[in-house]
Protein backbone atom coordinates (compact mmCIF):
# COMPACT_ATOMS: atom_id res chain seq x y z
CA UNK A 1 0.00 0.00 0.00
CA UNK A 2 2.88 2.36 0.84
CA UNK A 3 4.49 1.64 -2.54
CA UNK A 4 1.19 2.49 -4.28
CA UNK A 5 0.97 5.79 -2.38
CA UNK A 6 4.57 6.59 -3.27
CA UNK A 7 3.85 5.86 -6.93
CA UNK A 8 0.75 8.07 -6.82
CA UNK A 9 2.65 10.86 -5.09
CA UNK A 10 5.38 10.67 -7.74
CA UNK A 11 2.75 10.61 -10.48
CA UNK A 12 0.90 13.58 -8.96
CA UNK A 13 4.16 15.50 -8.55
CA UNK A 14 5.07 14.85 -12.18
CA UNK A 15 1.58 15.86 -13.31
CA UNK A 16 1.87 19.15 -11.37
CA UNK A 17 5.27 19.81 -12.92
CA UNK A 18 3.83 19.19 -16.39
CA UNK A 19 0.88 21.45 -15.58
CA UNK A 20 3.20 24.25 -14.46
CA UNK A 21 5.44 23.80 -17.51
CA UNK A 22 2.41 23.90 -19.82
CA UNK A 23 1.13 27.02 -18.08
CA UNK A 24 4.51 28.73 -18.45
CA UNK A 25 4.60 27.79 -22.15
CA UNK A 26 1.09 29.21 -22.62
CA UNK A 27 2.24 32.46 -21.02
CA UNK A 28 5.25 32.57 -23.36
CA UNK A 29 3.01 32.05 -26.38
CA UNK A 30 0.66 34.78 -25.20
CA UNK A 31 3.56 37.20 -24.80
CA UNK A 32 4.92 36.23 -28.24
CA UNK A 33 1.59 36.95 -29.91
CA UNK A 34 1.48 40.40 -28.28
CA UNK A 35 4.86 41.37 -29.74
CA UNK A 36 4.73 43.95 -32.48
CA UNK A 37 7.56 42.37 -34.51
CA UNK A 38 5.94 38.91 -34.88
CA UNK A 39 4.87 37.74 -38.33
CA UNK A 40 1.27 36.75 -38.93
CA UNK A 41 2.34 33.18 -39.72
CA UNK A 42 4.32 32.86 -36.48
CA UNK A 43 1.48 34.44 -34.48
CA UNK A 44 -0.95 31.89 -35.97
CA UNK A 45 1.37 28.98 -35.05
CA UNK A 46 1.67 30.34 -31.50
CA UNK A 47 -2.10 30.76 -31.33
CA UNK A 48 -2.72 27.16 -32.45
CA UNK A 49 -0.24 25.79 -29.93
CA UNK A 50 -1.77 28.00 -27.24
CA UNK A 51 -5.28 26.70 -27.94
CA UNK A 52 -4.06 23.09 -27.66
CA UNK A 53 -2.27 23.86 -24.41
CA UNK A 54 -5.29 25.69 -23.02
CA UNK A 55 -7.51 22.66 -23.72
CA UNK A 56 -4.99 20.34 -22.08
CA UNK A 57 -4.78 22.59 -19.03
CA UNK A 58 -8.57 22.79 -18.84
CA UNK A 59 -8.83 18.98 -18.76
CA UNK A 60 -6.18 18.81 -16.03
CA UNK A 61 -8.02 21.44 -13.99
CA UNK A 62 -11.24 19.44 -14.32
CA UNK A 63 -9.43 16.34 -12.99
CA UNK A 64 -8.07 18.34 -10.06
CA UNK A 65 -11.52 19.80 -9.32
CA UNK A 66 -12.99 16.28 -9.39
CA UNK A 67 -10.38 15.06 -6.94
CA UNK A 68 -11.02 18.04 -4.65
CA UNK A 69 -14.75 17.34 -4.81
CA UNK A 70 -14.15 13.70 -3.82
CA UNK A 71 -11.84 14.70 -0.96
CA UNK A 72 -14.25 17.33 0.34
CA UNK A 73 -17.16 14.87 0.37
CA UNK A 74 -15.25 12.01 1.99
CA UNK A 75 -16.32 11.33 5.54
CA UNK A 76 -13.58 12.25 7.93
CA UNK A 77 -12.37 9.56 10.30
CA UNK A 78 -12.30 12.14 13.08
CA UNK A 79 -15.94 13.08 12.49
CA UNK A 80 -17.24 9.52 12.52
CA UNK A 81 -18.87 8.63 15.78
CA UNK A 82 -18.89 5.17 17.26
CA UNK A 83 -22.44 3.86 16.99
CA UNK A 84 -24.15 3.41 20.32
CA UNK A 85 -26.11 0.23 20.76
CA UNK A 86 -29.00 0.38 23.22
CA UNK A 87 -28.53 -3.32 23.88
CA UNK A 88 -25.36 -2.63 25.84
CA UNK A 89 -26.41 0.56 27.58
CA UNK A 90 -25.99 0.36 31.34
CA UNK A 91 -23.41 -2.41 31.25
CA UNK A 92 -20.40 -2.45 33.49
CA UNK A 93 -17.22 -1.84 31.45
CA UNK A 94 -15.25 -4.22 33.68
CA UNK A 95 -17.56 -7.25 33.65
CA UNK A 96 -19.65 -6.45 30.61
CA UNK A 97 -22.84 -7.18 32.50
CA UNK A 98 -25.60 -5.00 33.78
CA UNK A 99 -25.15 -6.41 37.27
CA UNK A 100 -27.43 -8.66 39.25
CA UNK A 101 -31.10 -8.51 38.41
CA UNK A 102 -33.42 -6.87 40.85
CA UNK A 103 -35.26 -9.30 43.03
CA UNK A 104 -38.43 -10.54 41.43
CA UNK A 105 -37.52 -9.42 37.86
CA UNK A 106 -36.05 -11.38 35.03
CA UNK A 107 -33.34 -10.22 32.69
Amino acid sequence: MVQYRTMMNNFEREAMNNFEQNLERLEQLTNNIKRSDISLEEALKNFEEGIKLAKTLEKEIEKIEGKIHILMNQPSIERQEVPQLDLFMGTDNFTGSAGAPEQGTRQ
